[in-house]
């Protein structure tokens, strides 16, 4: 399996917690299982939801102060929780290239969102990782 899937599922682990307020260890537990992930892409993307949760509100504001004319809580959940995630590779795993967590992101909005949604998070992806090289990291 590939980090590819396991950000996929790490997606809607996240979407389901958002939504559903379900708890995110079964929930990733169960989906890792259904798509027959193995134990290391499993923990990746446990890192990446943990982490995402555990950072939430650092997440939300680095996102909206991306955002022009839009708020967070507006847009609808599978875009914002595709935010969320890249956001955490972007801001808080610099092992992650630029450019990765982005394209990753954007196939994951075309995947389960749209086109239209596509181009508004590449924009809005776009600005985040600016932040990530004025806070350092790598672009």
């Amino acid at each position: 399996m590939s980090r590819r899937v396991a950000r996929e599922i790490a997606f809607q682990t996240l979407f389901q917690h958002d939504i559903g307020k379900n708890e995110p260890e079964p929930t990733l537990t169960n989906l890792a299982e259904e798509n027959g992930l193995n134990e290391k892409d499993a923990q990746f993307a446990r890192d990446l939801v943990m982490g995402a949760i555990a950072n939430l509100a650092a997440l939300d504001q680095a996102v909206s102060e991306c955002l022009h004319n839009w708020q967070l809580q507006r847009l609808a959940a599978v875009d914002r929780n595709i935010l969320r995630l890249c956001a955490y590779e972007l801001l808080f795993c610099h092992e992650t290239p630029v450019a990765v967590a982005i394209n990753e992101a954007l196939e994951l909005s075309k995947a389960f969102s749209s086109d239209e949604s596509s181009k508004f998070l590449n924009g809005v992806l776009d600005r985040l990782a600016q932040q990530r090289v004025h806070r350092g990291g790598e672009s």
